[in-house]
């Protein structure tokens, strides 16, 4: 198998999004608004949101956590972006992409009034420009592998065999962008809503160089909002209304604050004391507050799972041991962490691809129920592995959790450490706390053994989720030829058979996930939150990004 096309990204079929989840707004409809919100007047009170950790970076190549996507995807703009529903329309794009009937050649014509703020003008190079930056390895941006397998020589760039500035895409003129496919993308369109696709104003970039996108000072935007008063270290910042936004009579609030809270008892204390608008519970909190009515819970296609590193600092770690995988795996209970650690509506998962995600393109089937529970709770199977495991290492096992500083974060790591030290006698289990950049860094670097990780996903299709974990890829040092070329199958073999392609998805999660135990998915997001009365606008989505705010604002 080439190494480009062990790398390749998927042809998703449209089929596949007949079963499409789609987004929604907060309590009521955007479209409910009071007089003065709808003639276009934005509401001057602040609209107090949290994250649960910092925003990492505002370079949009650099970063995969989600309080940064979603900064990113208010402050800039791509050519589309997603409406409540999670449709594709136009953003800086004028309209939909012109495309070849060979389905090979994009042509995308830019409105001509986006503007950065900054004055300059949101031209088509500026797309050209930002794309090549992520496509280049030596940037090591963290979406660089969607450049593989779409946009021509994209392969070759990420594979070093090309230089970036061979990259399939031109500016034909300041608003005319022309891409050109390495083959057919049915996905294609809805990729560039996502954040890595955005653009960047080259003079401005370069000028800042490896400051750009550290601090407000460091930015310029083309999006809804400037973002004011943070740098990587800051634990609050503001979004504020962008009057060089061509839309700027339809975004609704003047500004927006956030905070950074890390611990559920001050989050709720903040809401009841009217200081926070919306506030995300877990644990006792949510379960307290069930009956609230300014609770809800919202069902999310995120995915939590445990990520086992099977090679630290060049070495084989614990987990380059088959048996510890499967012992841990199986010693899970991930029924009681949801209900009696979480407790916010998640739901315990037995594979990687969420519930109500996407279905069987012939039969309709959803690909969780089709696939099936792989790996579920069996306490005596699993010391069974344990025991084989002693006997391979001659001794006991002690295993190292890296885990996040957010409070959520570290209750669900003490639990794992509790549920299994008990439910396996004889296993060890540190936890390293860590704040989120720094967790990152680790696990960029494969410096970890065990840790909870987070996929959302990107595009709506199961590649989404299956394609990182293959051998090219995935920041675990797992290897599989089998895998891998069920994978890269469903991208190029069976790319126009959608039945054969659905079979070699289910087909990879199952290696992956029960054959190889290469990670442990642990429960399905949902969001517990208060949200106060007069919260109108904010959008959920269910790929992308979490949280847009354009329509967001409370009422005076």
């Amino acid at each position: 198998m080439k190494k480009g096309l062990k790398q390749g990204v998927t042809l998703l079929t449209t089929l596949l999004l007949l079963s499409a989840c789609g987004g929604n707004s907060s309590n009521k409809s955007a479209d409910s608004t009071d007089d003065k919100v709808a003639t276009g007047q934005k509401s001057a009170k602040v609209l107090n949101l949290m994250e649960a950790s910092e925003v990492g970076s505002m370079d949009t190549i650099f970063t995969q956590d989600e309080p940064s996507v979603n900064a990113q995807s208010n402050v800039f703009e791509g050519l589309y972006q997603l409406d409540e529903k999670d449709n594709v329309i136009p953003a800086v794009a004028k309209e939909m992409p012109e495309i070849s009937e060979d389905g090979k050649t994009y042509k995308i014509k830019l409105r001509e009034d986006a503007k950065w703020s900054n004055g300059d003008k949101v031209t088509a190079n500026d797309f050209v420009f930002a794309w090549k930056k992520m496509a280049d390895p030596k940037n090591q941006a963290n979406y660089f592998f969607l450049m593989d397998g779409t946009i021509l020589n994209g392969t070759e760039i990420v594979n070093e065999e090309k230089s970036a500035d061979e990259l399939g895409v031109k500016a034909i003129d300041d608003y005319t962008l022309e891409i050109k496919m390495a083959k057919p993308v049915t996905y294609f369109t809805s990729l560039l809503a996502f954040s890595p696709f955005f653009p960047q104003n080259e003079k401005f970039v370069t000028e800042k160089g490896k400051e750009y996108g550290t601090s407000s000072e460091n930015i310029v935007s083309n999006g809804p909002f400037l973002m004011e008063n943070w740098d990587q270290a800051s634990m609050s910042w503001d979004l504020v209304a962008n009057p060089e936004y061509y839309d700027a009579d339809k975004v609704k609030s003047e500004k927006i604050h956030f905070e950074v809270l890390k611990e559920t008892n001050t989050v709720f204390n903040l809401y009841e004391s009217g200081e926070l608008d919306v506030a995300i519970l877990t644990g006792d909190f949510a379960k307290q507050n069930k009956d609230n009515p300014d609770y809800e819970a919202i069902q999310r296609s995120k995915v939590y799972s445990l990520r086992m590193n099977q090679k630290r600092n060049d070495k084989p770690s614990i987990f380059a041991n088959e048996n510890v995988r499967k012992a841990v795996a199986y010693a899970l209970d991930k029924k009681s962490l949801v209900e009696n650690i979480l407790a916010d509506g998640s739901k315990d998962i037995y594979g990687y691809i969420p519930k109500d995600f996407v279905a069987n393109p012939e039969t309709g089937e959803d690909f969780r129920k089709e696939a099936g529970d792989l790996v579920k709770t069996d306490e005596k199977l699993a010391n069974e592995y344990l025991e084989k495991a002693k006997k391979e290492l001659n001794g006991d096992v002690t295993i190292e959790l890296l885990s996040k500083d957010g409070d959520g974060d570290k209750k669900v790591a003490e639990f794992i450490q509790g549920q299994l030290e008990k439910t396996l006698p004889g296993l060890k289990i540190n936890v390293k706390t860590v704040p989120l950049n720094n967790s990152i860094e680790l696990m960029k670097k494969g410096d970890y053994e065990l840790s909870v990780s987070m996929w959302g996903p990107d595009y709506q299709d199961p590649m989404t989720f299956l394609e990182s974990s293959v051998s090219t890829k995935n920041k675990t040092s797992y290897r599989s030829e089998k895998y891998d070329q069920l994978i890269d199958d469903a991208s190029n073999k069976y790319a126009n058979e959608p039945e054969k392609r659905w079979e070699a998805l289910i087909a990879a999660e199952k290696v992956l996930i029960e054959e190889d135990v290469a990670l442990i998915p642990l429960y399905q997001q949902a969001r517990g939150q208060l949200v106060r009365p007069g919260v109108e606008g904010i959008e959920y989505h269910n790929f992308g990004a979490t949280s847009t705010y354009k329509n967001a604002y409370i009422k005076e």
